[in-house]
């Protein structure tokens, strides 16, 4: 029996699954047929099936952490929270979720599994582990940042991260849905919001 190569298969997986997301976000995954991931990833049916059992399960891997050799977005977040500077950590956190919306695919992916969440318990129970996290590390940080005194102390840790999050998606919704809403240009108008939204006057900016 020829034996697997564990790397070599998640690389095909990957590749697969990076294939597919360019037709899920041009047509959508309904109108999306396993034929066309097929002739776009270069195999036949019977060989995608042997790293997907499904087209449901090729955009599941869409959406899954994958650390591409470098660290996994689970090792980053956990960094995160770990650091000595809450402040630097919690705007390097913001730049770090609202920065894939600037990448072409991304925004209408996001969209495209919001829509399909509602049909799809698997999907939506990953979505919401995924938001979980990233909303804990945000509110961990902004508790850690108030007891530093780097931010004021008088907003709740629960309900700022609440709003943080939602400014971090508008900018994925905004992106898919108005063509010349720009994700590059507006990260930093993001960034300056945050700031002034956290930061009392008395407390100075630091230098980044």
């Amino acid at each position: 029996m020829r034996t697997v190569d564990p790397a070599k298969r998640q690389a095909r997986r990957r590749h697969i699954a990076n294939t597919a997301a360019e037709l899920f976000a041009a047509r959508g995954f309904e109108r999306t047929t396993t034929a066309e991931i097929c002739r776009a990833a270069g195999m036949s049916a019977g060989n995608l099936f042997h790293y997907f059992p499904n087209k449901r399960a090729i955009f599941h891997a869409v959406f899954e952490d994958d650390d591409h050799g470098g660290a996994s977005k689970a090792e980053r977040l956990a960094a995160a929270r770990a650091d000595d500077d809450p402040w630097t950590a919690l705007l390097d956190t913001v730049d770090f979720l609202a920065t894939p919306a600037t990448e072409p695919l991304v925004p209408a992916l996001v969209m495209e599994a919001m829509i399909q969440a509602y049909r799809d318990p698997d999907l939506e129970a990953l979505l919401s582990r995924d938001n979980d996290e990233e909303r804990s590390t945000v509110t961990t940080l902004l508790r850690n940042a108030a007891g530093a005194g780097q931010i004021d102390p008088a907003l709740d840790p629960h309900d700022t991260a609440a709003w943080v999050m939602a400014l971090i998606a508008a900018l994925y919704t905004s992106a898919a849905t108005d063509p010349s809403f720009s994700p590059a240009d507006q990260l930093p108008t993001l960034r300056l919001i945050i700031q002034r939204f956290l930061r009392p006057h008395s407390i100075p900016e630091p230098e980044r």
